[in-house]
């Protein structure tokens, strides 16, 4: 696949490199296998589905490799401009892949058409994610169905979660990535800025905390990040909501929710960019964002 990103430097033989872009339904476990494909937390993962929203990039670097993994929102039928938008971020990530890991649950009866559908033109592998929760002899009608339906070069069972088999992922997505020069600097983690990640950080929280409706119709925007010597970072955020009615809701009585929110998120903030730091959550009403195009232009969608 030619990239736009420069190689980084001339390149041993059998140096392998190239682009691995994870696709599947809302909530099979995308964003927890790239963490630990990666092994650092760099996707948001939550219990709701639809919680990852841009293309994440992770980079996974070794003596004679270079994997970028390309993390994508869940595959769905959008219903507004925001999930247009989430759409157009999964078909570009699918153009850019040299291979593609096919996300399903292992206790799927059926095929996912729409994941065939979107894998027809790519070299993949089938991941029967979650195998864990099931009987190993459970899993050959499943299997001998997507068989029959396309070749795909490797089928493997695993478990994102707890492990199994990752390594063995990690392995075969080398084996099929072709020869080629490492696109980044061995240092790089991910192309992203620290403030996509902190706001990324910040959204997670919204998705723990809150229930129904209010994490999908949250945006999260880094107002100020300032690096201070000899001083906790300063990082200056606003909520945005849909409706007015949505703010007491997220604010919560004396503030509290809001409260929780920053606690929980400043903690993981402070891990992740292994520094101290000052927190500010505030919150802004935008009415319907989700669906007007130029919010989603200013928000980066």
């Amino acid at each position: 696949m030619e990239s736009d990103a420069p190689a980084f430097r001339e390149f041993s033989p059998g140096h392998r490199s190239g682009y691995v872009t994870l696709v599947g339904r809302p909530n099979v476990g995308k964003s927890t296998l790239m963490n630990a494909l990666v092994g650092r937390k760099l996707s948001i993962v939550s219990e709701k589905p639809q919680t990852t929203r841009h293309r994440t990039l992770g980079i996974l670097t070794g003596d004679a490799y270079q994997v970028i993994f390309l993390d994508t929102p869940g595959a769905i039928e959008p219903r507004y401009r925001l999930q247009e938008s989430m759409m157009k971020a999964l078909g570009g990530a699918l153009e850019e892949a040299d291979l593609l890991l096919c996300m399903v649950e292992a206790t799927d009866r059926e095929p996912d058409e729409r994941l065939l559908s979107l894998a027809a033109e790519r070299p993949a592998l089938l991941l029967l994610n979650k195998a864990d929760l099931v009987e190993e002899a459970s899993l050959i009608p499943l299997v001998a169905a997507y068989d029959q339906r396309r070749q795909f070069l490797e089928i493997v069972p695993l478990s994102a979660l707890t492990g199994r088999n990752v390594e063995l992922l990690r392995e075969l997505i080398l084996a099929h990535l072709p020869e080629g020069p490492p696109y980044y600097p061995p240092e790089m983690i991910s192309e992203h800025p620290e403030r996509f990640f902190v706001a990324e950080i910040i959204r997670e929280k919204i998705f723990q905390t809150y229930r129904q409706e209010i994490p999908y119709s949250t945006q999260v925007n880094i107002v100020a990040f300032e690096e201070r010597e000899g001083e906790k970072d300063f990082i200056d955020a606003e909520i945005v909501l849909e409706s007015e009615s949505q703010k007491p809701i997220v604010i919560g009585k004396k503030g509290e929710m809001l409260k929780r929110v920053g606690t929980l998120a400043r903690r993981d903030i402070e891990e992740f960019l292994a520094r101290p730091v000052f927190l500010q959550l505030h919150v802004k009403v935008r009415k319907d964002w989700r669906r007007r195009d130029a919010f989603l232009r200013s928000y980066g969608y």
